[in-house]
């Protein structure tokens, strides 16, 4: 499979697009999370774009239970979780009763002050009760401001490994996101070499379609999902233009304001965590200068003074500021 063919970053032409694939907006928002629009009319704008639609809002699933009535419409069960972390995971299912069950049983019970809220499983828990159901799990805009994306400070090599194999995939273009983090995270799919997804991550419908997941099956739901999961599914679309952000944004705020402390807390958490990110590379990069023999010649002055009971991790920052 050539991993660069199926991702464009182009603006879908759907009219052409419907005309020859199955093609749905996997990552969608109504007024029952941070959208703005109620699912009658974000039904009726889906059925005049011809596409297929998920609404996946953010930890609720009253929207994608009531999309799923409307027969005529290719409807994707989901719902986009917020981790302990601030990670944001997204979930599909190939049932409406799945969706349910996991949201009953998993996500209900540990929800926090708000819909907004991080509810109380960090990513690894989630990842491990979202497997018990029949779905296709995917990380949304790996890379993207703070916490929300997986790819973030918050979680170590190691533990990143861990997370990302555990998915199913990753969504490689999120119209929300900005180019830069776009393109990173269409890197990742790539390397990983697993299931991409691509969505507006839309809060109002004029953003519906900007980017969408196409695949060359039946426009059924198990055919669809079984196009993703099997890696034959493409993304194509592009990001939002600046004011249907801004919209989007204004939109979002309204639920968000609620939601200020815990978001407060979550960015002093992460903030804490890319300090320590960063102090760790620093140190690790003046070691490794000194280990090259760059350095030796300072570090031999230095190590002969009489700050022998120097941190070991506090010496290579001396060396460094004696240096500059």
């Amino acid at each position: 499979m050539d991993n660069f063919n199926r991702i464009q970053f182009e603006k879908p032409c759907l009219d052409a697009l419907t005309s020859e694939y199955t093609v749905v907006d996997l990552h969608f928002h109504s007024r029952h999370s941070d959208g703005a629009d109620a699912v009658t009319q974000i039904a009726e704008h889906a059925r005049r774009l011809g596409i297929g639609l998920a609404i996946t809002d953010h930890n609720a699933i009253a929207g994608a239970v009531e999309l799923d009535r409307y027969d005529d419409l290719l409807t994707i069960p989901g719902i986009e979780v917020t981790s302990q972390e601030g990670t944001h995971i997204l979930v599909y299912f190939y049932h409406i009763n799945d969706l349910e069950a996991f949201y009953t049983n998993d996500i209900e019970p540990h929800m926090g002050s708000t819909v907004m809220s991080s509810i109380g499983l960090d990513v690894a828990s989630i990842l491990e009760r979202a497997r018990k159901y029949n779905g296709v799990i995917i990380f949304p805009h790996p890379y993207s401001a703070a916490f929300t994306g997986i790819c973030n400070h918050s979680f170590s090599e190691n533990q990143l490994h861990h997370l990302l194999e555990r998915a199913d995939g990753v969504e490689v273009i999120n119209s929300e996101n900005l180019k830069r983090w776009n393109l990173k995270s269409a890197l990742l799919g790539f390397n990983l070499n697993r299931a991409i997804t691509g969505g507006s991550d839309g809060h109002s419908i004029q953003q519906m379609g900007t980017a969408v997941t196409y695949a060359d099956c039946q426009p059924t739901r198990k055919a669809f999902l079984d196009a993703v999961r099997c890696q034959s599914a493409k993304v194509m679309g592009t990001e939002s233009k600046l004011l249907r952000k801004i919209k989007s944004n204004g939109a979002k705020l309204k639920v968000s304001i609620n939601n200020y402390p815990d978001l407060v807390e979550k960015n002093i958490r992460y903030g804490r965590s890319v300090i320590r990110f960063r102090a760790r590379r620093t140190t690790e990069k003046i070691w490794q200068r000194i280990n090259d023999g760059h350095l030796k010649k300072a570090f031999y002055v230095v190590a002969g003074l009489t700050f022998v009971k120097l941190n070991y991790n506090v010496l290579p920052l001396l060396i460094f500021s004696v240096l500059t």
